[in-house]
């Protein structure tokens, strides 16, 4: 498990501090961050990693304090790495993980202790983990919506769908059924497969027999490409939607050819050049990738960097409404944060606007999506 420290002179800070009672108040804001950077999720975990190095090193006058851990997209880690910020380091505040799970662990343990949590994937937040957890990503709902109104428009009527065979499979299934069924489409077949898997032959031997209009694949990361690539290779020609959960270069690397003509749901974050000067999107999206491109050069852009470098777009406004009632290492400090979330309004991130409410912990709206497409290896907006 690799550890990482993103603040200024932490390791001098930490040896010049005496050891601290639980829960006493401190001069710095701790930040626990779990993501996956190794395993299967790891092109989620990396871009979201790396866009830490673009964030602000303090917030309303007081420093960070920012650790990172590796999960491997394992929820049993995620829920070990959580315990540790809870526990070991006193963290104010917890994100992660990159994908569903072992988000869904992280956030179990937050609103155990009563610590703020940001989730970095779309996971369901139910009753239970609702008072201490906000998504980042964008709700299903919303990126399922762009996807099925495109398909309406072209006349789409049956539908396959092959997908993660877990709580990230299910959002997306679930959703078509919710929202696509009710649009007079239909669901011909449904293929499931592991996030480990190198091979979808099978399935996509199925699905291209019930030749369906179009086929949504409910995946994320690299792995994305796998179902897409196959079912190129097969033959199959009709419309092939994707994901958020897809929305990065790694999918066109390696999906290649057959990444032509693929249909996208995607954050803005991926294209805020063609936004309008007034979308609330369009500043810190530039921003983001013009940091993180030029580092990493030219089309290395990424969602998921987004969801991380968003989170701290949230932090700067709602840090320095809490510590005008509490002082950060207190329950106060983190009450205050959570009731920050509620309170500020119109916060503009790369990856949408965020108006949090007690009933509503994504916050977002239809400005939080796009749809593309790829034309000669490139992403182009379907307008």
């Amino acid at each position: 498990m690799k550890r990482f420290y993103l603040t200024a002179a932490i390791a001098a800070a930490t040896l010049a501090l005496p050891a601290l009672p639980a829960l006493a108040q401190t001069n710095e804001i701790t930040i626990g961050i779990s993501v996956t950077t190794t395993g299967p999720g790891a092109a989620l975990g990396i871009p979201e990693r790396n866009a830490l190095e673009f964030v602000p090193k303090e917030i309303g006058g007081v420093p960070l304090k920012v650790i990172v851990l590796d999960d491997g997209g394992d929820p049993t880690t995620a829920t070990t790495n959580a315990r540790r910020f809870v526990t070991e380091s006193k963290a104010d505040i917890i994100m992660g993980s990159s994908i569903t799970p072992s988000s869904i662990a992280i956030s179990n343990v937050a609103n155990e202790a009563g610590i703020p949590h940001f989730g970095l994937a779309p996971f369901p937040i139910t009753p239970e983990r609702a008072k201490w957890s906000v998504s980042m990503p964008q709700p299903i709902p919303i990126m399922g919506k762009v996807i099925y109104q495109h398909m309406k428009a072209h006349n789409v009527k049956t539908v396959g769908y092959i997908g993660y065979s877990d709580s990230y499979g299910d959002l997306w299934f679930n959703d078509f059924k919710a929202q696509g069924i009710p649009m007079g489409m239909t669901m011909v077949d449904e293929e499931r497969f592991a996030r480990p898997d190198t091979s979808v032959t099978g399935q996509v031997l199925k699905l291209v027999a019930a030749n369906p209009d179009a086929i949504l694949v409910g995946a994320s990361g690299t792995a994305a490409a796998l179902p897409q690539t196959e079912l190129r290779e097969r033959g199959y020609q009709g419309l092939i939607y994707q994901t958020h959960g897809a929305a990065s270069m790694d999918f066109i690397r390696i999906a290649g050819k057959a990444a032509e003509g693929v249909l996208m749901a995607s954050g803005p974050v991926m294209d805020p050049e063609d936004q309008p000067d007034s979308a609330l999107t369009k500043k810190p999206g530039l921003a983001l990738n013009a940091a993180y491109e030029g580092k990493y050069g030219p089309n290395s852009r990424s969602q998921f960097a987004g969801h991380s470098y968003d989170a701290f777009e949230v932090l700067k406004r709602v840090i320095p409404t809490a510590l005008k009632t509490a002082k950060p290492g207190t329950p106060e400090f983190r009450e205050a944060i959570r009731q920050a979330w509620l309170t500020e309004r119109d916060i503009a991130a790369s990856q949408g606007v965020y108006n949090f409410t007690e009933k509503d912990r994504y916050g977002l709206d239809d400005r939080s999506r796009i749809l593309l497409t790829v034309k000669d290896g490139k992403y182009t907006l379907v307008k």
